[in-house]
């Protein structure tokens, strides 16, 4: 009687949800769409989250069983007609979104080369991108089968070398230092390898000596030479930096921006400004259809005859095309111009221009053709963005609130600007888990910068700038460029003055994939479910936001190579093994510590430290007892008892060298045998401690090469 009992009680319960979870499904009809490109991009993290092929099998065969087995339960689930198509929906989605990243990347990925080699040979020029701020030019290069290399090679040249026949295909003779490109220094760190893994790029490096041209170009490059030729003309007619913003804006150029400016317009919160995306675009296109539905609408005949709206929207759908192409065709400038015109095509079909189901199809499209872009900062910030505008402006109070009105002026203004301030603090607290998440650091005073730095750059920089480049062709365009130039420099003005307030910038140890994963989901359920059942949200959203602020630097840091060891004490500066550490691992490692640039010392002059030229011995206090690490910083022979000796006194051994069998640490033994096999090292003294490797997140993956 007891298990019949128990079971009888097990099926109504189960029923009892069954029938909850039918009836919320059926609440939430009309959003579900919504998440079929969420479940697609679920499937591609999964496949990064996962480590190997057979998991990978196993995960895909998985959902399948489940999709089957939802769709052959139809009698038992008649009553649940909705759920169980959610499920099959579902489960096909998340097996397709792995098994597409999977495809792509064994189709476009190639393996790095082995070592580093010096050598000579020939190569097309695949591409060409000029970076003046750094004075190089960066090639991509394809050489032949008889070169024995890569089928693809990026190559960076000293600007003094340049040469104008060095464009896409002209074929050349290179002497080249190649290296396998660099993956994650530390985990959590910029992973450069995964990048161009998906590009098919299988070594980067520098040529040794100015390379001579063998077959000159026969291409019709009128694209590349017309985006380097109106950078030029931009830049000569405004200086500086606010030349280089100038000719960021027309044709996406970065390459002239200094790396002050650069850094300032991160730290302040108008990075997106540099990057042709969804607001320039939407600016050019939107000009565009303003201008020619004006402009018809001047002529009766024509007004009376045809759809402008319809017109408009043709002419400035090709605008926008033009100036995707003219701006590189980058994936967040394609990513932006399918989203422009899907807004033109709701337009001139008489819809609402701005709905979740036009993001919706925008994020599918890029998920299908660049599937390794949900994993980049760039389709998670701009989408995060366009979702949090979207949710926050159909939200009934903020539409009361900021509906048009007959008011005086100054009304009007004063709620044009509190609609750009809420919006822009959304799409900041929207923004800064995926900053933190992938950079780091967040700005603090974005929102409060982008009421200012959005208008001045849409409204009156970008239209200067065009209108400039129309008065050129006769000649009259100096006093615009002028006018443009003074409001591009007061942007400038704008970065480098939040930038210097205090408190400018929020720092973070490296986020828990984990962690970052809660903030998503919490988001888009916030975003994309109706009703009170968003509030929900708010509870993983909570936890996460406090887990934020309990996170603490890891006790030490430990480059791949080797070479660099961190210690972070407890004044939040961070302690450097090398004193010749180069710009680049510094700023990993202080990025990965959250631990200001600034606040960096030599371990030689720490006082918790004992150094000789060939080792430093740490002494730090861990949650529950003191640990002792001993770190090598010369290739010097140190006699085998002497370093046996030493190895058994301290309980962690870092090392860039083959340690031998006798060195025997209390805890771990980091040496080359180890962190060729683990890269990068986060250790947290802890009870018990932990560790994290480069390796337990990278898995299996191509781009990987332990």
């Amino acid at each position: 009687m007891v298990p019949s009992a128990v079971f009888a009680a097990l099926r109504r319960g189960t029923n009892y949800m069954l029938a909850k979870t039918e009836k919320f499904v059926d609440v939430q009809r009309d959003h579900l769409p919504l998440w079929m490109p969420v479940m697609l991009g679920i499937g591609i993290a999964i496949w990064f989250a996962l480590d190997n092929p057979a998991q990978w099998t196993g995960m895909i065969l998985s959902l399948l069983a489940i999709a089957l087995t939802a769709w052959a339960l139809q009698g038992w689930l008649r009553n649940y007609s909705i759920l169980r198509k959610v499920l099959v929906v579902s489960a096909l989605l998340l097996a397709g979104g792995c098994a597409l990243i999977w495809f792509k990347s064994s189709v476009v990925g190639a393996p790095a080369i082995e070592k580093p080699v010096v050598s000579t040979f020939y190569a097309a020029i695949g591409e060409r991108t000029d970076l003046p701020a750094r004075d190089k030019v960066r090639l991509i290069l394809l050489p032949g089968k008889e070169a024995g290399l890569p089928a693809k090679i990026r190559v960076n040249l000293p600007g003094k070398w340049d040469d104008p026949h060095f464009r896409e295909g002209a074929v050349i003779s290179v002497r080249a230092r190649l290296m396998p490109p660099a993956g994650a220094a530390l985990p959590g760190a910029y992973n450069f390898a995964r990048r161009v893994w998906f590009e098919g790029i299988s070594a980067t490096g520098t040529a040794l000596e100015k390379p001579s041209v063998i077959n000159a170009s026969q291409q019709g490059n009128w694209l590349p030479e017309a985006q380097s030729r109106l950078s030029r003309h931009i830049q000569s007619r405004v200086e500086g930096s606010p030349g280089a913003i100038a000719a960021t804006l027309a044709t996406g150029d970065r390459g002239a921006i200094a790396d002050e400016d650069a850094e300032a317009m991160r730290r302040a919160g108008l990075a997106h400004l540099l990057s042709i995306s969804g607001l320039h675009v939407s600016a050019a296109v939107a000009a565009i259809y303003l201008l020619v539905v004006k402009l018809l609408a001047l002529f009766p005949a024509l007004a009376l005859k045809y759809r402008l709206p319809l017109i408009a929207s043709v002419a400035a759908a090709l605008g926008g095309l033009a100036y995707t192409l003219l701006t590189g065709a980058q994936v967040p400038t394609i990513r932006a111009c399918i989203a422009a015109i899907l807004v033109l095509t709701a337009l001139a079909m008489g819809r609402d221009p701005l709905s979740m189901r036009l993001v919706a199809t925008g994020a599918a499209f890029v998920l299908i053709f660049w599937p390794e872009a949900l994993v980049g900062p760039s389709f998670q910030l701009s989408f995060a963005a366009v979702i949090t505008i979207i949710a926050l402006h159909q939200l009934p109070w903020v539409q009361r609130l900021f509906q048009r009105r007959e008011e005086p002026i100054p009304y009007r203004f004063m709620r044009f600007i509190g609609m750009l301030f809420l919006t822009g603090l959304a799409i900041e607290i929207a923004l800064m888990p995926i900053a933190l998440y992938h950079f780091h650091k967040a700005g603090i005073y974005g929102a409060l910068a982008n009421i200012f730095a959005i208008p001045l750059t849409t409204f009156i920089i970008m239209p200067l700038e065009a209108l400039a480049l129309l008065l050129d062709i006769v000649g009259l365009g100096a006093p615009v460029w002028l006018l443009c130039g003074k409001a591009l420099s007061l942007l400038l003005a704008l970065a480098h003055f939040v930038e210097g307030q205090p408190g400018s910038v929020a720092r973070l140890p490296s986020m828990g994939t984990g962690l970052f994963a809660i903030f998503v989901m919490g988001g888009l359920w916030l975003a994309l479910i109706k009703g009170k059942a968003r509030l929900l949200a708010l509870v993983p959203l909570g936890f996460a936001a406090i887990s934020l602020t309990q996170m603490r630097s890891p006790d030490i840091l430990v480059h791949s190579s080797g070479k660099h060891l961190a210690v972070t004490d407890a004044q939040g500066e961070i302690i450097l093994l090398r004193d010749r550490a180069g710009d680049y691992t510094i700023d990993t490692l202080t990025e990965n510590a959250g631990v200001e640039e600034g606040n960096v010392k030599a371990m030689k002059d720490w006082k918790n430290a004992q150094c000789s030229s060939d080792f430093c011995t740490v002494t730090l206090q861990g949650s529950n007892r003191v640990w002792t690490v001993l770190a090598s910083r010369s290739s010097y022979i140190v006699p085998e008892h002497a370093l046996a000796a030493a190895c058994k006194r301290v309980d962690i051994v870092v090392s860039d060298r083959w340690l031998p069998h006798s060195c025997h640490p209390k805890w771990l033994k980091a040496d080359r045998t180890m962190l060729l096999r683990t890269g990068g090292l986060s250790i947290w003294l802890d009870n018990p401690p932990k560790l994290r490797t480069v390796a337990a997140q990278e898995g299996e993956h191509g781009w990987f090469r332990p």
